[in-house]
């Protein structure tokens, strides 16, 4: 079938026409007007008629090509191309306001000041109008960008924290309606804060109403899975696929008696995964991305971006379909949403979690996680020696431009130890080995460890295992604190704001789990909740603890010190105008335990001390102020057990 193409026109006040048929067209040729009026688009409700116009031919050709690659079907992304029409149509004007001042700051979450915290809606503050009354507290901590877990409807029962969606436009009762979801979202936008969310792409919960019809022999719902007649079918896929939970699960695919067939389950066995190879899966799931986006959410999670596109006899990650698909929902949303980015979860390799950032000027996911550097830094703290973070750090860090890295220590999921492994084998590390006693180190199985974190789903195949916990449990503040030692106290708060310093202070967007500022630890009461038992990330998933909080201006307590520097540290970074989301890094040698970074050619020069010892440390330079400390330095100096510099130059006087 013949490829969508575009032809520019001279008309006057409309500079373009677009090719490709309608639903309700025969001819394939339609002018600007006429595919509004089909989307029922009220051009005279935006201030500036011609706004959509615009954004058509500056995105429109991207997501024609893109869906083109996928579907080279006309009439299905004409359809596509209708469904964001149809969501630019119903945007509300505070929204349409904020595209356009979006679209004059296109740069705006690369600025300094856009710091990140994350929370589950029912442990933090019960509701998403109990976040709203809450909004102080972060705006005290500096935090101006939120993003909330999963709040969508979802089965009862198990559910995957969220993750196995039953309808994407109505939210999980107890937490609220839509309603308050769009009063929170307005409430941050009036503060200058940003809004995240999850977008749960890959799959649905097995009670949405797709699959219940598709059980109950609906044909086109049930294309919208993947899905099998016999169990041998499934054999052209199983043999090249990771099991993700497989003390879950065996496998990847779930007998459903009701229809007769094995459906694909990446997951857990209540999550479908979708079929992006039907277009109609596609356009389903745009209607739902834009919904979320016009409801006032500023950055869209992708979630298990990866695993979107399965093809026979591969491994079915990071296929180039999964890119022609974001790229192409990446170019509706800036025609339908212009406000809203999205933001990638990809835990894989390095290089391929970098892919999800674009190449070649293509945009994709305007930011994404960095999983590689959280690993490295807990690496570096286990082992006192940064030459693998260093190293990785030089040859891995750089975005590609206009995109920015999200840098966190702790997020909902577990730590996988995703170090590549020829970063490893270049600094003289056995990689296998290396994770074995990472594992050991943060499990408290290894005599020199303070970490107290727990095993997640270990495969006893491939002998894989992940961990649990939150960070001051890791970084060893539970056991200190069950010592009653003050010394090891002091340590163990030590390793907590020296992580956070080099995430606050490094290049990208820093991304803060709530109640990591109050030095909350593990909770292992989920042990006594059936549905949670099994499952250890809930280790580190604790209700937010408001009389801790409490505490928070008190700095003769735990809460009291680390709130005080945690939010100091956030306070200082959003004031470096310096300190974007792009500015260039350059790594510095600081011996075999110190970290050194140049950050905004010499406007700062990091240093951390992962040793448990002093280490003399070189990093430069002439004369330094610690933005931290006020002290004065020079070009070198003894740095404390887990110390940390924001080192800022002094100014010389040449009058």
């Amino acid at each position: 079938m013949a490829a969508a193409v575009f032809k520019t026109v001279e008309v006057p006040k409309r500079a373009w026409w677009v090719r490709f048929p309608s639903a309700s067209a025969d001819d394939p040729v339609m002018s600007m007007d006429e595919r509004l009026r089909l989307a029922h688009y009220d051009v005279a409700r935006a201030s500036k008629p011609n706004e959509l116009e615009e954004r058509l031919a500056a995105f429109g050709p991207d997501a024609v090509r893109h869906l083109d690659a996928l579907y080279g079907d006309p009439k299905a992304v004409g359809r596509i191309l209708g469904t964001a029409l149809e969501a630019a149509a119903a945007r509300s004007a505070d929204l349409r306001e904020r595209d356009r001042h979006r679209e004059q700051q296109p740069d705006w979450y690369q600025a300094p000041g856009l710091v990140g915290a994350w929370a589950y809606v029912d442990r933090f503050a019960g509701t998403l109008a109990g976040v709203a009354d809450r909004v102080g507290y972060l705006e005290e901590l500096g935090i101006t960008y939120l993003h909330l877990m999963p709040f969508f409807a979802r089965p009862d029962g198990p559910n995957d924290g969220g993750y196995a969606v039953s309808d994407y436009r109505s939210i999980h009762p107890p937490l609220g309606d839509m309603g308050d979801l769009e009063a929170l979202a307005q409430l941050l936008h009036s503060r200058g804060m940003v809004l995240a969310a999850d977008f749960v792409f890959n799959h649905t919960s097995s009670d949405h109403p797709w699959a219940l019809a598709a059980r109950a022999g609906s044909e086109v719902d049930r294309a919208c899975y993947l899905t099998f007649g016999t169990e041998e079918e499934t054999l052209a896929y199983a043999p090249w696929l990771r099991e993700i939970f497989p003390q879950g699960k065996r496998g990847s695919f779930v007998f459903e008696p009701v229809m007769d067939r094995w459906v694909w389950s990446t997951f857990h066995p209540y999550q479908w995964d979708l079929d992006y190879r039907n277009p109609e899966v596609f356009r389903r799931m745009l209607g739902e991305l834009l919904a979320l986006a016009n409801a006032g959410i500023d950055v869209i999670r992708l979630d298990a971006v990866p695993f979107i596109w399965k093809e026979p006899g591969t491994p079915c990650e990071n296929l180039p379909q999964v890119h022609d698909v974001i790229r192409a929902m990446n170019a509706l949303v800036r025609i339908a949403a212009p406000a809203t980015i999205f933001k990638s979860e990809a835990i894989v390799h390095p290089d391929d979690v970098r892919s999800y950032l674009g190449s070649d000027g293509t945009r994709e996911c305007e930011i994404s996680y960095n999983p590689v550097l959280m690993v490295e830094s807990w690496e570096a703290l286990a082992t006192e020696h940064t030459q693998l973070l260093r190293h990785t750090l030089e040859t891995r860090f750089e975005a590609p431009p206009g995109t920015a890295w999200v840098n966190y220590l702790r997020s909902h999921d577990d730590i996988g130890w995703g170090f590549a492994d020829e970063d490893a084998l270049a600094v003289g590390i056995d990689p296998a080995a290396h994770r074995q006693f990472l594992q050991r180190f943060y499990t408290g199985r290894d005599h020199r460890s303070f970490g107290r974190g727990a095993d997640f789903q270990s495969n006893p195949t491939t002998g894989d295992v992940r961990l649990s916990g939150m960070t001051a449990s890791l970084a060893g503040l539970e056991q200190a604190l069950l010592s009653a030692d003050p010394y090891a106290i002091d340590r163990a708060i030590a390793r907590v704001t020296m992580l956070h310093g080099v995430i606050a202070s490094i290049p990208g967007i820093p991304l803060l789990r709530i109640g990591d500022e109050l030095g909350t630890l593990n909770d292992l009461t989920y042990l006594d909740d059936p549905e949670r038992a099994s499952d250890s990330r809930w280790l580190h998933r604790p209700r937010f603890d408001w009389d801790r909080a409490a505490l928070r201006t008190d700095p003769s307590t735990v809460p009291g010190r680390l709130f005080g520097t945690l939010s100091k540290m956030l306070r200082l970074r959003a004031g470096f105008p310096f300190l974007r989301a792009d500015a260039p890094l350059r790594v510095l040698d600081g011996g075999a335990h110190a970290l050194v970074l140049d950050i905004a050619e010499g406007n700062l020069r990091v240093v951390a001390n992962f040793a448990r010892h002093e280490a003399w440390v070189t990093w430069g330079g002439s004369e330094w102020v610690d933005a931290l400390s006020g002290d004065a330095h020079g070009d070198a100096g003894t740095v404390e057990p887990y110390g940390l510099r924001w080192l800022v130059p002094i100014a010389t006087d040449t009058s």
